[in-house]
């Protein structure tokens, strides 16, 4: 009898330390403009988001997590963890020329450990495809705001080398999230990294598969594009519970940069105005929801005010997957996966944003850009208080300035159009316009 008790025993430890010692599973989920003000556990007023709200219940939720507020140059820094005057992807354009010998993304990286990859949706402004860059399966679309045919257009992706054509009856997240089922399906045994790149909440804005039909206030319209992005994530929870993937899979939810244009002018979190939105140097362009879930490991809910730079997704994932890092070249990420599994760990001190010829370094309390204005931001993000030099602030503004110089990104790529980031076609749209 004492026997059978010590093997059950003996049997339960094995499979417990087996369990633990199992590579974990990660997903990304990149959301499209969506800012801090279209999640309601971040305060969103307008907006209801439950089951994104249920990962930061049972997670932890980021309140100072940045990237480049345009999204190629912040898709290419997710996926290298190096900023855009190292790898050229500086502006929409620009991002275009990296190439697979230079820069090496994050699917390549954890293959050295293991992992098999998908990228679903959006592959934005950078090159070539997703295979050519590491990934083992994908599904992509080409541009932004993807949804659907119109009369005017139909719409193409291409799947695993194949081109084809969305269907008249078809919802692009859809499609998307049956390939996602179908990648997952497929890979319950092996350690898998899924780079899950929604459509929502892109302009132009449209209606969904549960839009009220005749619904054109653009209010309405938007919630219903929230709505639907929260109902995927939903089902992505659902699928993960049902093929018994849930338990050992890491899940980030992030923004690929702040709330654009319409939908930016009527958000509010906990009743104000966030300065500043997609494409802007402000605090609404850069700072973005982050919330990170892994049963567990992250017991319980937590709320962190750690600085978080999209560039340290690279060190986290590879050190929580075992992978190894490239050693040919300059890295810009901090790990954090010490403080996600509780443990103290190495926080950092500032992040560094940079989007055309511009850029900034920025700490807990304050802004440093490259015209070297100081900005108070300790009531951000709803304001960014440009501060005059002082005694009291003349070490805080050298500290930074000492940064900025060790980074010297005006050494590295700039920008060869006009400086703002943004497509050459659209600039040159804009100043025909003026």
């Amino acid at each position: 009898m004492k026997f059978q008790s010590f093997l059950v025993g003996f049997l339960f430890l094995t499979i417990s330390v087996t369990a633990q010692n199992k590579k974990p599973n990660i997903i990304f989920v990149l959301a499209d403009d969506l800012g801090i003000d279209g999640v309601s556990s971040y305060g969103a007023d307008l907006f209801k988001t439950p089951e994104i709200d249920k990962l930061a219940k049972n997670g932890i939720r980021y309140t100072n997590a940045y990237t480049v507020p345009l999204c190629g140059p912040s898709r290419a820094l997710i996926l290298s963890g190096r900023y855009g005057f190292r790898t050229g992807a500086v502006n929409q354009d620009q991002t275009g020329e990296i190439k697979p010998s230079e820069e090496t993304l994050m699917p390549t990286i954890l293959k050295t450990a293991g992992y098999t990859s998908s990228m679903i949706g959006k592959w934005g402004q950078l090159p070539l495809g997703p295979a050519e860059f590491g990934f083992d399966d994908y599904l992509r679309f080409t541009g932004s705001g993807v949804y659907n045919n119109t009369a005017e257009k139909t719409q193409k992706y291409v799947l695993n080398g194949k081109d084809l054509v969305l269907k008249d009856n078809e919802y692009m997240p859809d499609l998307m999230h049956d390939h996602m089922v179908d990648f997952l399906s497929k890979h319950t045994k092996d350690p898998f990294y899924l780079y899950y790149s929604l459509v929502h909440v892109h302009g132009e804005i449209k209606a969904t598969p549960d839009t009220k039909p005749g619904t054109t206030d653009f209010k309405e319209l938007y919630t219903d594009n929230i709505n639907y992005m929260d109902k995927l994530v939903g089902k992505l929870i659902h699928t993960l519970d049902s093929l018994k993937l849930r338990d050992n899979t890491l899940i980030v939810f992030f923004g690929d940069n702040g709330t654009a244009g319409q939908a930016a002018q009527i958000g509010t979190v906990n009743g104000k105005k966030i300065i500043g939105k997609k494409g802007t140097m402000q605090e609404g362009g850069s700072l973005v929801p982050l919330i990170i879930n892994w049963p567990g490991v992250i017991k319980t809910g937590a709320v962190s005010k750690n600085l978080v730079d999209a560039a340290d997704f690279i060190p986290t994932f590879a050190e929580i997957a075992g992978a190894s890092l490239p050693t040919n070249k300059k890295l810009d990420g901090i790990s954090f996966a010490k403080q996600i599994k509780g443990a103290k760990g190495n926080s950092r001190d500032w992040i560094f944003t940079g989007l055309g010829n511009d850029w900034y370094v920025r700490s807990a309390d304050w802004k440093l850009n490259r015209a070297g204005q100081l900005f108070d931001m300790r009531n951000a993000p709803f304001e960014e208080k440009l501060t005059p030099d002082s005694d009291n602030t003349k070490s805080i503004k050298e500290g930074l300035q000492k940064i900025l110089a060790e980074l010297d990104p005006a050494s590295g790529v700039l920008d060869k159009g006009d400086g703002s980031g943004r497509h050459a076609s659209n600039a040159a749209k804009k100043a025909k316009k003026n």
